[in-house]
């Protein structure tokens, strides 16, 4: 059986403050992230449906997927949503010794920098961890390099194949408050909850009094 926190709890948030979990602000912003992407079809739907919605969001790419796709990865951009770190590999970095989890992260981060040269000049410094494992050290050394570590609040869990596409709404709406940061996955994997959940969660949070904003 599967262990997930949907809402991250303030303990672990101050047990690890040098990690960002959300973003507190007092006009009812919060994030909406998409995590293992750009993946043709699925990536290019989200866009549609943030389009639709007038609403932004911050896209965690892996760097295998960049150089596979760079045309929906520059169209995300294009698009005005911002870009995070993702590793080049999806790597679990409690599997993997710093220097080499360090190397697959810049790896993929001047694959993202090759290709928003072409379109953009601002460097992106924002990174997630696959799975949401990271070492202490690992943590440490990636600050260092300018790196912000980019968790969540809330976990939509729409990579959870045996939860319903209505338990992954809940998931992503029932306990969001201003400067939550929310995860979901723009992969095959997710993508028959996220098809059904994504459309509802923002119409549901909007009526709420929520607005979507990128992850700077």
């Amino acid at each position: 059986m599967k262990f997930y926190w949907i809402k991250t709890p303030k303990i672990i948030k101050r047990l690890f403050s040098n990690q960002v979990w959300d973003i507190p602000n007092s006009e009812n912003k919060i994030y909406l992230t998409f995590d293992d992407g750009p993946t043709p079809e699925i990536t290019e739907w989200v866009l549609e449906i943030l389009k639709e919605n007038n609403s932004k969001a911050t896209f965690f790419c892996i760097g295998k997927n960049v150089e596979k796709h760079p045309k929906i990865f520059k169209k995300v951009i294009s698009e005005g949503h911002s870009i995070g770190n993702h590793t080049f590999n999806h790597t679990n970095g409690w599997k993997t010794t710093t220097a080499d989890y360090i190397q697959n992260v810049e790896l993929c981060q001047k694959q993202i920098l090759n290709l928003k040269s072409e379109i953009l000049t601002i460097k992106s410094r924002i990174f997630r961890p696959p799975y949401g494992k990271i070492k202490a050290k690992q943590s440490r050394q990636l600050r260092k390099l300018g790196y912000k570590i980019i968790m969540w609040d809330v976990l939509s869990a729409d990579f959870d194949q045996t939860i319903s596409p209505e338990k992954c709404i809940e998931n992503a709406t029932k306990k969001v408050s201003s400067g939550s940061i929310i995860v979901f996955h723009d992969s095959i994997k997710a993508a028959e909850n996220l098809k059904y959940a994504l459309p509802k969660v923002i119409e549901i949070l909007k009526k709420k009094g929520f607005s979507f904003d990128v992850i700077p």
